[in-house]
């Protein structure tokens, strides 16, 4: 069996994204952006959905962190869009319930390559580190 990867990368004014995926990987990571919250997040993503990922973001950070956390989604959901291919030999549909320290989180995914987001998550308005909390949201649309 091939393995399947995917590699986007996207450049914009205020912005430069590069993500290389490994849908086969162990977990491995190596994720350079300049919001470290957004770093970590983007790592654990890797560890414990056991894909390979590399990531290298720059963005305009100094103004806010809205176009470099809205545009490395976009390119990572893109390059896992491109690692899928035709999507054969995939569940399509899938769905976890994961107990945190302070949070229950429920996902549901179909992964059919049809957008929508439903997204019923209260956040306060607040930072982690130089990160907004509510870019969460725009990360995930």
């Amino acid at each position: 069996m091939s393995r399947r990867r995917g590699k986007v990368e996207r450049k914009t004014r205020e912005t430069e994204i590069a993500v290389e995926v490994d849908l086969d990987g162990t977990g491995a990571s190596s994720i350079d952006t300049p919001l470290p919250f957004l770093s970590h997040m983007i790592e654990q993503v890797a560890r414990h959905g056991s894909l390979d990922l590399s990531v290298r973001a720059r963005g305009d950070v100094a103004v806010d962190g809205h176009h470099t956390t809205e545009d490395l989604g976009l390119v990572l959901g893109s390059a896992v869009a491109q690692a899928l291919g035709e999507r054969k030999g995939i569940r399509r549909y899938g769905s976890a319930t994961l107990p945190m320290d302070e949070a229950l989180v429920t996902v549901a995914l179909d992964l059919s390559g049809r957008s929508q987001l439903g997204w019923q998550v209260p956040l306060p308005k607040a930072k982690v580190g130089e990160w907004d909390v509510e870019l969460a949201q725009v990360f995930f649309e």
